[in-house]
């Protein structure tokens, strides 16, 4: 006892006592909690010289920027208003054991239906940079989307040789002159490629290219001699974009919200989903110097959308000549093909040190990700198989067209049990083994459509090799997975060889990413340590691929005791669709055939949380809705019975 009071009596010990007690109640006090409402509405907005009633976050588009330090805990309430369902993603963020938050539909979540609220919660943690939030139900994302700026812990600064003055995001967005709902609503019916884009945007704004835009152009001021920090992300819903600035150089210093070795270039590429930060200088003459973004399009003979956006940064020095008002300079583009260029970038991002990659995995994994064919069905007109040569689009993960659930999510079905929802033998490697970017069998066009997951181990230390294929053509797929970021450790172009490849591991400063592009015709090696328990999809971010079904999902088990756990459901968890609205799906679908049935389950005749009745009622007096339904009633095969049915509906 006369020890522990010679200790305590120690002036020396209580001061580093008081010092660790005053650095403990510091940092509780730094971490902030940050509450927001996003109300999801429909709103009129003028682009192209159009007025279109489009869904957006606050009657903004694009919607609100968050801003966060490292730490913070984000608590968003999310009210729909609009009449779709919708869920909000929040790209990127690891959300440790807050799976229920992650928000992609039927898969952590059961969607928001019109009417609904509910209140995501999550703890940014060891994350530093930029992300952001988009809607993943359907093609909402097209207008629902916004910044996640993730500052340092306060009292600490960028590890910048310069700090930035300003800060500012770059959203590059794509725009369809028509609702995006239902240009991808058509290509389901038709089995058919949907339409391209009408433009790309920079924050929102197409740029001085477009008809009636130059007006409403984004401007991004700097002054002479700052050195400002643009936090560029791709928003675009199907398309990797080039993005430069005249006669500026990009200092690239991180990419989805993780710290990257600075290096220098004047062109940045991005994957849909992915994030890049540079810093720019206000080293040249001031004036006006076109910011521009266009496509990197990698599938031969695919139609795209050809355009370019712009902005303008603008100069605002006090000794700026009269040619600052003058038509802005325009930077040269790479070639909408220009595979080198993206090589050469992607190749050139690496961590800022060493870092600790798993090694001695413990799932080796091949998935084989590409596009895909099925035959027309037997009881299918032409019309609704307007592929090549008669064909339905589709794609897959080593042969299995991902499927999503329609009565209950992938996380809510695991953690209540819930049978018949899923399977979990997703095949650690394809079927078949193919020449894979070479001329493939027409017999491995057609991939089986299923709801598998593959299981993890928690703790497990997981590699996968990505490899692209040639079915029906080959592409740069941009694939984000869920819940975590990865070390790209490879990436190369044919097919993989493990005995020669492995050569190219880079196990000493990779990048950590979150969406990784696999190269057209080649193939990405991603590792990751298996430490967040839960459901997570893994899936190509171009949006016409996962509505055909290229993604799958990873179920991670739980470690031991709490901090190894998923967290329990949230009280306000959007719940499954009613059983009373089932039982009407149920009596409706053996009336009108098989193709209504397919947009009841993905959720394009069930807008509203009403029954059918109402919802036809409804779709009669909103957009082109009733001639999508009326079209594939009549493919199904319509019957004297069927028209009668919907006689009756018109009428009440």
């Amino acid at each position: 006892m006369e020890a522990i009071n010679r200790i305590f009596a120690d002036r020396h010990f209580s001061f580093f006592l008081a010092l660790l007690l005053l650095a403990s109640t510091m940092s509780l006090a730094i971490a902030k909690t940050h509450h927001h409402e996003f109300v999801v509405q429909a709103t009129k907005v003028k682009r192209l010289c159009k007025t279109h009633n489009s869904i957006t976050v606050n009657g903004m588009l694009p919607g609100p920027t968050l801003e966060v330090n490292d730490g913070d805990t984000l608590v968003v309430k999310v009210v729909n208003r609009a009449r779709y369902n919708v869920t909000i993603h929040w790209h990127g963020v690891r959300q440790m054991r807050t799976g229920w938050a992650d928000g992609p539909e039927f898969v952590t979540q059961c969607p928001i239906r019109p009417g609904g609220s509910y209140t995501y919660r999550f703890t940014i943690q060891g994350q530093v940079g930029t992300l952001w939030w988009h809607a993943h139900s359907s093609w909402v994302r097209a207008t629902v989307y916004g910044a996640l700026i993730i500052r340092p812990r306060e009292g600490s600064s960028y590890p910048f040789s310069k700090q930035p003055k300003r800060e500012t995001p770059i959203i590059l967005g794509e725009w369809w002159d028509g609702n995006p709902i239902d240009v991808v609503r058509e290509a389901t019916r038709t089995g058919a490629a949907p339409n391209i884009s009408d433009a790309y945007t920079i924050n929102g704004q197409p740029g001085d290219l477009y008809n009636c835009s130059s007006k409403d152009t984004t401007i991004v001021p700097i002054d002479s001699g700052e050195t400002n920090l643009l936090r560029v992300i791709n928003a675009a819903l199907n398309q990797p974009l080039f993005f430069t600035v005249a006669n500026h150089k990009f200092t690239v210093v991180g990419a989805d919200a993780s710290y990257l070795k600075p290096f220098t270039t004047s062109v940045i590429v991005l994957g849909p989903g992915q994030t890049t930060d540079v810093l720019i200088s206000g080293d040249q003459l001031p004036g006006r110097y076109y910011m521009a973004a266009r496509a990197y399009q990698s599938a031969q003979n695919a139609p795209f959308d050809n355009t370019t956006t712009t902005a303008i940064l603008e100069y605002k020095s006090a000794l700026c000549p009269v040619k600052c008002t003058s038509k802005p300079f325009m930077p040269p583009l790479p070639a909408y093909n220009d595979t080198a260029t993206v090589t050469a970038f992607s190749g050139s991002l690496k961590s800022p040190r060493k870092v600790e990659v798993p090694t001695d995995i413990d799932e080796n994994l091949f998935f084989t990700v590409g596009l895909g064919l099925n035959n027309c069905p037997k009881n299918f007109r032409a019309r609704r198989c307007q592929g090549p040569n008669g064909t339905r689009f589709t794609a897959s993960m080593n042969n299995v067209s991902f499927v999503f659930p329609s009565s209950i999510s992938l996380l809510q079905a695991y953690q209540q049990n819930v049978p018949g929802v899923f399977t979990t033998d997703f095949p650690a490697k394809p079927p078949v083994k193919f020449d894979y970017t070479g001329n493939v069998s027409r017999s491995l066009f057609q991939p089986v459509p299923a709801t598998k997951l593959y299981k993890l181990k928690y703790g497990s230390r997981v590699q996968i090799v990505l490899q692209d294929t040639s079915i029906v053509t080959p592409e740069n797929h941009p694939i984000h997975l869920h819940g975590y970021d990865f070390y790209i450790i490879a990436e190369g172009f044919g097919n993989f060889n493990p005995k020669t490849d492995k050569s190219k591991f880079n196990l000493v400063d990779p990048p950590l990413r979150n969406t990784v592009g696999v190269p057209v015709n080649g193939w990405a090696v991603i590792r990751f340590v298996a430490d967040n328990p839960g459901v997570w999809i893994m899936h190509c971010h171009l949006d016409v691929h996962i509505t055909w079904g290229l993604a799958m999902a990873f179920l991670v088990e739980d470690g031991i005791g709490e901090l190894e756990s998923l967290e329990s459901p949230p009280v306000d968890l959007p719940p499954p669709p009613h059983d009373k609205q089932n039982k009407h799906h149920q009596s409706f679908c053996p009336r009108f055939g098989s193709p209504i049935c397919h947009l009841v389950a993905f959720g394009f005749i069930d807008v509203l949380n009403v029954p059918f009745e109402i919802n036809y009622k409804m779709a009669m007096r909103t957009s082109r809705f009733p001639d999508i339904l009326i079209a594939s009633v009549k493919a199904s095969g319509s019957s004297r019975p069927r028209k009668k049915n919907i006689a009756a509906l018109e009428e009440k």
